[in-house]
């Protein structure tokens, strides 16, 4: 008897003390855990958003100044062609004769190690062309450049190239991207009156692949000239007469008895 009250002691004690630590009326509270979707600490990806359709007011300040650094090359090479134009004409004018004419081209034909970002040809002293892409995006794309036709004066006539490539690699050879590298050329040609000369220049690796990376950019040209085909000059049309009309014979009379 005396145990089984020591046992109904112990449960009792052990009760209460229970109740002491949760008191009766409270419910035990949960904090509710917050999910986030995506990488911690990451913003939100933007939406695309299309450059052509953002008013440039809205534009930031870096790639409205390129913008605007592009349009003023372009009309500074428009000028230049028209002022090489007009003293071509004023030669040709004072010269006298039937005049020579010239067509000049350029083709980029260099490795994936180049990257073409600016060209420039010089015809006399004057230049006729010139693009720029400091970002290295872009003009490297153009394979073909028609860099001038038009009248010249007929003789003697220098063209003057300078092509300015950066580097581009992977992985290891990503330290080429900060060098840059420059190919010059000086052409000479004779215009031959009445005739058109084309000039083919072409800015291309030489040497082989111990050749340093700096000595490999080259500009080369080939000269030919053509004689234009005369126009053939149409026969005049002829119109067919209508033949003359037939004589006539008077009758003859005869006198009255």
């Amino acid at each position: 008897m005396r145990l089984a009250a020591a046992a109904l002691l112990v449960c009792s004690l052990g009760v209460s003390e229970g109740f002491a630590q949760a008191p009766s009326g409270t419910t035990p509270t949960t904090t509710p855990t917050s999910t986030t979707t995506g990488a911690p600490g990451q913003p939100a990806p933007a939406p695309n958003v299309d450059p052509a359709t953002v008013p440039p007011e809205q534009m930031p300040t870096s790639i409205r100044m390129r913008r605007l650094e592009q349009r003023t090359q372009a009309l500074k090479e428009r000028a230049w062609q028209l002022k090489a134009r007009v003293q071509m004409l004023k030669e040709q004018l004072v010269g006298g004769g039937v005049g020579a004419q010239a067509l000049i081209s350029h083709s980029n034909e260099m490795g994936s190690s180049f990257r073409l970002i600016k060209l420039s040809y010089s015809l006399d002293g004057t230049q006729v062309f010139a693009r720029s892409d400091d970002t290295a995006q872009n003009l490297y794309k153009t394979k073909s450049f028609d860099i001038f036709a038009g009248p010249i004066s007929p003789g003697s006539h220098v063209i003057s190239i300078v092509a300015t490539y950066r580097g581009h690699g992977y992985g290891v050879f990503e330290y080429l991207t900060k060098y840059t590298f420059n190919a010059k050329g000086n052409q000479t040609f004779t215009a031959g009156e009445g005739k058109i000369s084309k000039v083919d220049c072409k800015g291309h690796e030489k040497g082989g692949p111990t050749t340093p990376l700096e000595k490999r950019p080259a500009v080369t040209c080939a000269i030919t000239q053509v004689t234009p085909e005369k126009p053939v000059a149409p026969t005049p049309a002829t119109t067919p007469t209508a033949p003359p009309p037939a004589a006539t014979t008077p009758a003859a009379t005869t006198p009255g008895k």
